[in-house]
């Protein structure tokens, strides 16, 4: 398998958008623990790692491929939010962003005719879905259950079991 010194440099460019999402998350995980919401301190460190699995993916594909996978500076992320409802909200955007680009290399693959990394790209389609969707069914509580103490304090303690049933849903579906 070879990959083009164009698609090389794309995914490279990925797995610094990955490094970044999983810093971002570590970020706001901090921030909600020092706020006390524990549930959704507990979440966004899982999301970190599944963003370190994901540069990993990446990088394991490329050296896999022969090319060169470069492990990326990471500028500093936001580390303070208004309120655990914007905390979401810029999870969400950062979620909008990566599968952004993972679509852009879906194309290029696709324009390139590199068969192999277009399949191994069909994996990432499918987890930003389900990241999305997560993050959207979070946001919806928000909306639902109002901004109140007792309401953010529910949606904190409520995190794992919103995680594990989108998952689960997301599994049956496919």
């Amino acid at each position: 398998m070879r990959i083009s010194p164009e698609m090389t440099r794309a995914i490279n460019e990925q797995i610094s958008y990955e490094a970044s999402s999983a810093n971002a998350y570590i970020a706001i995980g901090s921030w909600c623990e020092r706020t006390g919401y524990d549930g959704s301190a507990a979440f966004f460190f899982e999301q970190a790692s599944e963003e370190n699995q994901h540069m990993l993916r990446f990088i394991h594909y490329l050296n896999g491929a022969g090319a060169e996978a470069i492990v990326p500076a990471i500028d500093k992320p936001q580390n303070s939010f208004e309120s655990l409802q914007s905390a979401f909200q810029f999870g969400l955007q950062g979620e909008q962003t990566v599968s952004k680009s993972i679509y852009e290399l879906v194309d290029m693959a696709g324009k390139e005719k590199d068969y192999s990394t277009y399949s191994f790209l069909q994996w990432f389609v499918t987890e930003q879905i389900e990241e999305e969707t997560l993050f959207q069914t979070i946001l919806q509580k928000f909306d639902l259950l109002g901004g109140d103490k007792l309401a953010i304090y529910q949606i904190d303690q409520s995190l794992s079991s919103i995680r594990s049933q989108i998952m689960s849903k997301q599994a049956k579906q496919a």
